[in-house]
């Protein structure tokens, strides 16, 4: 059964993945917001990965605070990954539950950044970049 979580995990982090890199490059959000996906993906997933090697090792630990950040801030599908790969941070309800809160949260800004307000924010925030056009 954890095989089968892991591989839904990874298949939904990747279907993620693939659907804001397709609205990169179809113009409906600057590359660099798929670019920003992978690479917070990749630096959660390590995250989860230094913390479960400390808290086997008895070292010091990654605070969740920081976890949940970084999930919030466009890592949830590594985050996603991660906690059914390591097999970390999967049995604490409230742990979990602030996890889905920012996930929902990041769709929900990512939805927003579709809009034309969210685009002109982008736009505003990337410097007057203008490579994808505006709703």
């Amino acid at each position: 059964m954890a095989v089968q979580k892991s591989s839904n995990s990874l298949m939904l982090s990747l279907v993620f993945l693939g659907l804001v890199t397709g609205s990169a490059v179809i113009g409906l959000l600057p590359p660099i917001v798929a670019l920003l996906y992978f690479a917070m993906s990749l630096l959660t997933y390590l995250m989860y990965y230094l913390d479960k090697s400390a808290a086997r090792n008895g070292n010091w630990r990654t605070k969740e605070s920081t976890l949940h950040l970084l999930s919030l801030l466009c890592g949830w599908p590594g985050a996603l990954v991660a906690q059914q790969r390591l097999r970390h941070k999967t049995r604490k309800q409230p742990f979990r539950f602030i996890f889905w809160l920012t996930v929902l949260g990041n769709l929900g800004a990512l939805a927003w950044m579709h809009t034309p307000e969210g685009t002109g924010f982008l736009s505003g925030l990337l410097g007057g970049y203008t490579d994808f056009p505006f709703h």
